[in-house]
């Protein structure tokens, strides 16, 4: 059984780890870290910046935070019981299609989210990352609430 973790670093994320090791003690983990490519280049043209710019350092500098989120990830669930390990990736299309993407190749019994704090109309127009991986994963998502919504 592998389990693939999905962790943006969040509280939300914490607590599904921590949920998930409580249940799932000493089965294989892959806790998954995505950096949005997309964003950055929605940022850069909102700033005006149209033309091509060379952005090997700041990739770098994005890909090694990345690591560093999904080895901290990792750590956490390691402490939490599970056997886990740290895996980065950039997103493919958007995270939910990256996370989706890798628990295929990994062939994942499970896919563990937290919720995300994107209420009201923002979450309506664009819908939230777990949601989405619920709905195409084809395979067991456990989506465990943030704190404010299981309130």
């Amino acid at each position: 059984m592998t389990i693939l973790v999905a962790y943006d670093g969040s509280d939300d994320a914490k607590a599904a780890i921590a949920y998930a090791g409580s249940l799932l003690k000493g089965h294989e983990a892959v806790v998954l870290a995505v950096w949005e490519r997309l964003a950055l280049a929605s940022i850069r043209g909102s700033a005006g910046m149209i033309a091509p710019v060379d952005t090997t350092a700041e990739d770098a500098a994005i890909q090694a935070a990345t690591r560093e989120l999904a080895e901290q990830g990792a750590r956490l669930a390691v402490q939490a019981g599970l056997d886990a390990t740290a895996r980065w990736e950039p997103d493919s299309l958007a995270v939910w299609s990256t996370i989706v993407d890798v628990a295929e190749e990994l062939d994942a019994t499970l896919i563990v989210t937290g919720t995300r704090g994107q209420g009201g109309v923002r979450s309506l127009l664009l819908g939230s990352t777990s949601d989405r991986v619920l709905h195409h994963a084809g395979r067991p998502v456990l989506i465990v609430p943030s704190k404010e919504d299981s309130a």
